[in-house]
């Protein structure tokens, strides 16, 4: 009887090696098709034109912009529904009428970079804040924080300097880019396919989109694209670009006084900024000097 005993042991546990590696085999499969999958979904795109400033890094996308698209939305309506209900949404008409005013002269600029981005749906809004902060999500959704103007006590010039620097991310789809980098990452440490679940709508873009926009650094590599974009940007629409570099000058003696501002916690600055901004300005000075001309 008990030998039969180990045998039947033996037998239970051959059929569970077996089923063992039955599972990871299916594993394996798994992670080989998603890689497979990624492979597949992965474009690599131009998102906007070079411009006078030279932007032409390629990109590499995993997550669809009409997927970005409809995650900002859901996003930025969530961060206005916040903002009403604490009443601090455009409760300062002036400040609200002079943000408004400058995104709309710089938004017709967008089409020397990409002509689609006339057509969206652009929304602006300000938010009664301390925090000296500004974003713009995909697709045109623009809030800027009344703290980081009236703190830094920023010139229309300033102002515009950040604010086209916003666009400039949105414009070349920085978010997205992010987002599906963040995709490629958690399949090569899971060996799970997430790239098939977020095609199905499956997994929450718009709390993703959020914690890009609002935790997450951009990397040194969009600052400087971002940085060179919205030069040309406001020079194209009579700014003075060296408003750019009176702004990361403020925003250098404001992180002396204290903590770092927000808007450096996600636009991580360094000596080579503004050096780097100074390089570019020749190139969109005649920009502001000919737009001068025209008004």
């Amino acid at each position: 009887m008990e030998r039969i005993s180990l045998k039947r042991t033996s037998l239970k546990r051959t059929s569970f090696k077996r089923t063992s590696l039955q599972r990871l085999k299916l594993t394996t499969a798994a992670a080989c098709v998603a890689a497979l999958a990624l492979v597949a979904a992965c474009q690599t795109v131009q998102t906007t034109s070079a411009g006078a400033v030279g932007v032409e890094r390629k990109q590499q996308m995993i997550v669809s912009t009409e997927q970005v698209d409809q995650a900002a939305a859901q996003a930025y309506a969530q961060e206005l529904q916040k903002a009403r209900t604490s009443n601090a949404l455009d409760t300062n008409q002036q400040l609200v009428r002079r943000v408004r005013g400058i995104s709309e002269r710089l938004i017709p600029q967008a089409r020397v970079f990409r002509e689609d981005a006339l057509k969206w749906n652009w929304e602006i809004h300000v938010q009664d804040s301390k925090e000296l902060n500004a974003y713009c999500m995909p697709g045109g959704k623009i809030m800027v924080y009344s703290g980081l103007v009236e703190r830094l006590d920023l010139t229309d010039g300033e102002l515009a300097a950040v604010i086209g620097h916003e666009i400039a991310h949105a414009l070349r789809e920085h978010s997205r880019e992010r987002m599906s980098r963040a995709y490629a990452q958690q399949l090569a440490i899971t060996g799970v396919a997430v790239v098939a679940g977020a095609q199905q709508g499956t997994v929450d873009l718009a709390n993703m989109l959020a914690t890009v926009t609002f935790q997450l650094p951009h990397s040194r590599e969009q600052e400087a694209e971002a940085d060179r974009i919205g030069l040309e940007l406001m020079a194209r629409a009579g700014y003075d670009p060296r408003g750019a570099i009176d702004v990361w000058n403020k925003m250098g003696r404001a992180q002396e006084g204290g903590g770092p501002p927000e808007f450096l916690s996600t636009h991580p600055s360094g000596p080579s900024r503004i050096r780097d901004l100074e390089s570019a300005l020749p190139r969109v000075q005649p920009l502001y000097e000919a737009s001068r001309g025209a008004r």
